[in-house]
């Protein structure tokens, strides 16, 4: 592989159409739809708060998009908040001998959000395969409970994958993203469309369909069961036939009893089923329940300030980087999540409730079934092939897009000696931090793993009975345990992404803060942009931080998911603190600055 001899520079190539189609991949919304809601299923009590949730950590992005294209205005460049926290002390007054120590730890705060992030992409494209594979194989893969080790070995792949593609260079893909974007905002366009229309054709009482994880199909009948013992329990199981598809229960006639939808809210346990009208999707409920939530949707909407770290690639960056900011989260966010969000939310019915959506890999996919098979005369497998390709690709883009700005910002601190040195090279040939995103695939794949261990513990753990019903073989059944096991286990993918998205929190609250010290003195100096919005950014996000501690001892959410997050950090934190003292040792660099010159 060519390596640059002499100084090599990114080129500028970029416009805002761009700039601002490489911040919307990131913020996929037709991937994180698919694959963020089981998750946000899982937690708990706190499930009928999910479209708030989401809503309140939408307004938390937008005081941090504010703080970011304000910064941008000022500093553009390649390091995004690293760069920015480096450059507000250096021009101020006062703090500028804080410079130094102050972007280190930007830098490296961000990247216990950029460096997980990936892995938690390639964590989820194993889900991903996974279901669509059972789908269509059902005897060789179950689609709502996924084999383990099929899952890691695709998180391997497509993480080598994705990092070929950004190492080929940014022009490369910027074109992906642009295609990518057309397409999946169109699709869940035409589900959310249909998710809503189904609910509507379908009032309580009327005959519709219920969905059965095993066959991974819609049926319109219900179903019979038979009384079993199971772990010396009896237990009522669905009766099937030789290829696991449920049979129907008959009437005195002997015809199959057709099934009738309703909405209930909550089950005899109290656990939460369904939305009994369009009001309770949008309403809060509680408010504790509305910022665990948050903690978990924060995952889907970051990603607008990706393009604050190709400056250094901008044709126009002061002018362009800024509006890039802003459109690409009002776009995906404020209009594509929050419709998206609602109309899936909008769908759960007795026939497909909020308890199935939290034992499936992908309920989104379920839901696409059920609807495709009422809307187009029982195809709603065909339906949902269609519509996973296009998160397929939603996947390459948020995935590639987080590879670009995580190797960037490396890049930004290798060229300081911040990190490795040679983390700041550049190709020769493509102009691409290629080490930094050789590291980061394998960064990636580990996390992937490590998140695919337990996917299932915790409240999402599997019933023993499904356990004995799935297909074995190495690829299919190695890795699970009993339904008791795995309820102690922690949930691994909820686990890494609240790491991630605690990264996120304090990379976006550094941020705020940052914003302040940019303009404190200057003559553009705005009340509301830079200190108002900003502080608000900043209690926003230490709420959420909080939520961590706080919530999961008055009962919301679980305990075990958050506090190894919050372990995850703290290692992070420590090694990063033992690793600036030994660098700057070795290199002879004091942690103040002495001169702003």
């Amino acid at each position: 592989m060519a390596e640059n001899t002499g100084e090599v520079k990114m080129t500028p190539t970029l416009g805002l159409t761009g700039l601002t189609m490489n911040a919307m991949a990131l913020i996929a919304p037709g991937a994180f739809l698919w694959l963020t809601f089981a998750p946000q299923a899982t937690e708990g009590a706190t499930a009928p708060s999910m479209w708030i949730g989401i809503l309140f950590a939408l307004l938390l992005c937008l005081a941090t998009a504010v703080c970011y294209a304000e910064m941008a205005k000022l500093y553009p460049g390649t390091g995004s908040s690293y760069y920015f926290a480096e450059q507000s002390f250096l021009n101020h007054d006062k703090a500028f001998k804080y410079a130094r120590l102050m972007k280190f730890i930007v830098g490296w705060g961000s990247h216990l959000y950029y460096w997980i992030y990936p892995g938690v992409m390639v964590a989820v494209t194993g889900v991903f395969c996974g279901y669509i594979t059972g789908t269509l194989w059902p005897s060789f893969m179950s689609a709502s409970n996924p084999g383990p080790m099929f899952m890691m070995l695709i998180a391997i792949g497509f993480s080598f994958a994705v990092a070929y593609i950004a190492h080929r260079g940014v022009t490369g893909s910027t074109g992906v993203s642009i295609a990518i974007n057309i397409i999946q905002i169109s699709a869940l366009i035409v589900f959310s469309i249909m998710a809503i229309s189904y609910r509507v054709s379908h009032p309580p009482g009327s005959e519709a369909w219920q969905f059965d994880s095993v066959s991974g199909e819609g049926y319109k009948y219900e179903f019979a069961t038979t009384t079993q013992t199971v772990d010396g329990k009896p237990v009522d199981v669905i009766t099937r036939d030789a290829n696991q598809v449920p049979q129907p229960k008959l009437d005195a006639s002997g015809k199959p009893v057709p099934y009738h939808v309703s909405y209930p809210m909550n089950d005899s346990n109290g656990a939460f089923l369904s939305h009994p009208n369009a009001k309770s999707v949008v309403a809060i409920h509680n408010f504790n329940w509305m910022f665990v939530q948050a903690t978990v949707a924060i995952l889907i909407l970051v990603g607008f300030e990706s393009v604050t770290a190709m400056g250094g690639e901008a044709k126009n960056a002061k002018r362009d980087v800024p509006i890039a900011v802003i459109t690409s989260l009002l776009v995906q966010g404020a209009f594509c999540y929050l419709f998206e969000y609602f109309a899936a939310n909008y769908f759960l019915n007795s026939g497909y409730p909020m308890t199935s959506a939290t034992s499936s890999s992908a309920p989104i996919g379920d839901m696409m079934i059920m609807v495709g098979d009422a809307l187009f005369a029982g195809h709603g497998r065909a339906f949902m092939l269609v519509e996973a390709v296009t998160v397929f690709l939603a996947l390459i883009g948020t995935t590639l897009s987080c590879m670009n700005t995580g190797a960037r910002v490396t890049y930004a601190m290798g060229k300081d000696q911040e990190v490795p040195e040679h983390f700041g090279m550049l190709h020769a040939k493509n102009l691409s931090p290629h080490r930094a995103i050789w590291a980061l695939a394998i960064i990636s794949a580990v996390f992937g793993c490590l998140a695919l261990t337990f996917l299932f513990g915790d409240a999402g753990a599997i019933a023993d009975t499904t356990l004995k019903a799935l297909p074995q073989g190495f690829w299919s059944s190695v890795g699970y345990a009993s339904h008791d096991t795995m309820a102690k286990m922690p949930n691994s993918l909820l686990t890494i992404t609240l790491a991630s998205n605690f990264g996120t929190f304090l990379l976006y609250m550094l941020s705020c803060v940052t914003c302040i010290y940019c303009y404190a003195g200057h003559p553009n100096y705005s009340f509301l942009r830079h200190m108002l919005i900003p502080i608000f950014g900043i209690v926003a996000n230490l709420i959420c931080m909080a939520a961590y501690i706080v919530l999961p001892f008055m009962g919301y959410g679980t305990k075990m998911e958050p506090f190894l997050a919050l372990g995850i950090a703290a290692v992070w934190a420590i090694y990063g603190g033992i690793y600036f003292l030994m660098n700057s040792k070795a290199t002879g660099r004091s942690t103040l600055v002495a001169s702003r010159s």
